[in-house]
């Protein structure tokens, strides 16, 4: 017999050429598939469990009755199938009779224990989660013909993995899996995180943990099928003597059943369902010492809003938008790292740079840095994943750096370090080869700069947005602040008279209403009034405002205000001319009135500069008055300042296109100039 697990890989993908021909579409497969997958694998656990308990009696030379024995694997808690073990029929014996499948089928997938029962999907009545639902499959394929079902079971009935270690039978689901997630990103490859890149993140993690005593505890918030959470753990064991314990969460129901399953036959591994943001299933454990972790990118967590804002653990400090809760599970992620623990976090680019300075995004950024958690970003090559092109990035954190690489993070720019696949796997063109994964981790191991990855001092990717009054001037210099008294802001004028050219208005105090056009004041208000001043307040208006001595209006630019005392004319500077009016309710003392009222003010606006941000206090305000010195010609005031924070890897790894030598490119349009007088010359022949 071929020992080679991978050999039952195509066998598993001819269930895809029933369900094709049962007219079940591609993308669905994963949900036909999954549930029977799981039931083998649970089968050759339990066959396993069997053989082993009963070559250990025969060993003693003890027997046991059918309960103890029934007992005694009940106990092992990786599951158990009383029918399978009374009438000793596996799913391959029960596929060889047509006339009593559907009948032995019923009794075989009952006679699994509670738990198995509840993850297969046996008794969806009794489980609110849908979890595998394979009652519900076995019923649609039914529909679909007489024989579908006998004939999908029968296939996978084949498929005996009892022979194969447990470590086998993982790689076989791995290999699956992944499969899975070429077809289908509503699945399986909704989490599904490539081997080439759970190799690179082991290789990170084994670099910074040692060899110890105690349990190396691992935890995956987003834990999806456990590929990533299983596939670091088995790469730590092949490199360190030492104990391991995983831990994992997710609410998808299917991906979560198989995490389950699969942690029923390794030490020390829990799994549990939910959503990790909203119940933290871990929340009385001790602090990890491994987080790993690839949280679903652009997810929108309105809906649970609420059970966040108000969440007890103070692991949100900050929430950011709710379209996108990458950096909710970042924090989470945090919040579980021992004080001397290390993760790898999988993320796409909305991470570095979302969110301006000030917002939830920038300030989770700059904890993350003030707080020295983040050892480095690596970024990884475009095509990497199997359900998007797009760059993604990982996410070093460390909580005990050590001395040289405090206060300081390292970029990676690792988007050039692959191989490029010679069979595309749906989205996924490239991989991460073991030369440039090893490549890649040493050089985070090292710690210093080379061609493609640099390191900064953390303040490198801080930056002030300093916001300013700035007092807009005329082409002369001049502006209206000049004109006033040091502590007025505006001239309050007592108009007589206002007039745009088209309508004049000398009346400003307004308590009479023509009853033929208007039922209130306040409807002539409304209607007419307010509609009127609102239009006077554009520079555009050939505003004039006159007073008892003077008027005041705009030049033909239609930005300085003059002032007209007489025959005199005077240039009060760049302003704003603000008309207002107001509807005042009747007191005890005044009747109901519209007031208006007149006044001139600077022209300003509120703006903002982005500007390098220095640690030093003083040195940092020093080069705030320098930039503006440089760049804002205008006068100006200081408002707030805020400190951003943004990794830019465009910024630091920007290589220019090389240009062409002129003379090169005119060579080049002689050349074809010469070949075109040539063709012309052929075709007058």
């Amino acid at each position: 017999m071929d020992n080679n697990i991978l050999q039952y890989e195509s066998k598993i993908w001819k269930t895809a050429d029933l369900l094709l021909g049962a007219g079940i579409k591609q993308s669905d497969f994963p949900k036909y598939m999954m549930p029977f997958f799981a039931l083998i694998m649970v089968e050759s656990r339990f066959i396993q469990s069997v053989e082993a308990l009963k070559t250990k009696l025969k060993a003693s030379g003890d027997s046991l009755s059918l309960e103890d024995f029934a007992a005694e694997i009940m106990d092992q808690r990786q599951g158990y199938n009383r029918f399978q073990l009374e009438k000793n029929k596996t799913l391959k014996d029960i596929c060889k009779s047509e006339k009593t499948f559907e009948t032995d089928f019923d009794l075989y997938l009952k006679g699994f224990d509670s738990e198995t029962q509840d993850l297969l999907g046996v008794d969806k009545s009794n489980n609110e989660e849908k979890f595998l639902d394979i009652t519900g499959i076995s019923g649609l394929l039914k529909k679909k013909s007489k024989d579908t079902l006998l004939q999908f079971a029968t296939v996978w009935s084949e498929i005996e993995l009892h022979s194969f270690s447990n470590s086998e039978i993982t790689t076989l689901e791995e290999h699956i899996k992944r499969k899975w997630a070429d077809i289908s990103a509503e699945t399986a490859g909704e989490q599904y995180t490539p081997d080439d890149v759970i190799a690179l993140i082991a290789e990170i993690i084994t670099n910074h943990v040692t060899e110890g005593e105690q349990h190396l505890t691992i935890y995956d918030p987003t834990c999806g099928g456990g590929n990533m959470l299983f596939g670091v753990e088995d790469r730590i064991k092949e490199k360190f003597n030492r104990l391991t314990a995983t831990y994992g969460q997710d609410w998808n129901d299917a991906l979560y059943a198989l995490a389950k399953i699969e942690s029923r036959f390794r030490k020390n591994s829990r799994i549990e369902y939910g959503n990790t943001l909203t119940r933290d299933k871990f929340a009385l454990n001790k602090p990890f010492d491994v987080v790993v972790a690839n949280p679903p990118y652009g997810l929108d967590w309105k809906g649970y809003y609420n059970d966040i804002k108000n969440d007890v653990t103070g692991r949100f400090p900050f929430l950011p938008s709710i379209s996108d809760g990458q950096l909710l599970f970042m924090q989470h992620i945090i919040s579980k790292l021992d004080e001397v623990g290390v993760g790898v976090v999988v993320h796409n680019g909305s991470t570095l740079f979302s969110g301006d300075a000030g917002s939830a995004e920038s300030n989770i950024r700059k904890w993350m840095l003030d707080s020295d958690i983040v050892e480095a970003v690596i970024q990884l090559p475009t095509d990497e994943f199997f359900n998007t092109g797009i760059y993604t990035y990982l996410w070093v954190l460390n909580k005990n750096k050590p001395a040289h690489k405090k206060d300081k993070l390292m970029l990676i720019n690792a988007s050039e370090k692959f191989k490029p696949l010679k069979k595309s796997k749906g989205s996924k063109r490239k991989e991460i080869d073991e030369l440039s994964r090893l490549e890649i981790a040493e050089t985070l191991s090292r710690f210093e700069n080379n061609d493609y990855a640099r390191v900064f001092d953390k303040e490198f990717f801080y930056f002030n947005k300093q916001a300013i009054l700035l007092t807009n001037v005329d082409e002369d210099g001049n502006t209206f602040a000049a004109q006033l008294e040091e502590d007025k802001t505006s001239l309050k004028l007592k108009p007589v008279k206002l007039s745009n050219g088209e309508r004049e208005l000398a009346e400003f105090t307004v308590t009479q209403f023509d009853a033929d056009k208007y039922s209130s004041l306040i409807d002539l208000f409304v209607e007419e009034i307010k509609p009127f001043i609102d239009s006077l307040n554009y520079k555009e208006q050939p505003l004039v405002i006159s007073t008892a001595t003077e008027s005041y209006h705009f030049d033909n630019e239609r930005e300085t205000l003059i002032k007209t005392t007489g025959n005199k004319t005077e240039v009060l500077g760049c302003g704003k001319i603000v008309v207002k009016a107001v509807y005042k309710k009747a007191t005890s003392k005044l009747a109901q009135r519209i007031e208006i009222s007149v006044e001139l003010t600077p022209d300003t606006q509120k703006d903002y500069e982005i500007i390098p941000f220095h640690k030093d206090e003083a040195v940092n305000q020093q080069v705030i008055a320098d930039f503006m010195a440089k760049y804002i010609p205008k006068p100006f005031g200081y408002l707030d300042n805020v400190v951003g924070v943004e990794i830019n890897f465009n910024k630091v790894f920007y290589k220019p296109e090389t240009l062409r030598a002129v003379t090169d490119i005119l060579s080049d349009i002689e050349s074809l100039d010469e070949q075109l007088q040539t063709l012309e010359q052929e075709l007058l022949l």
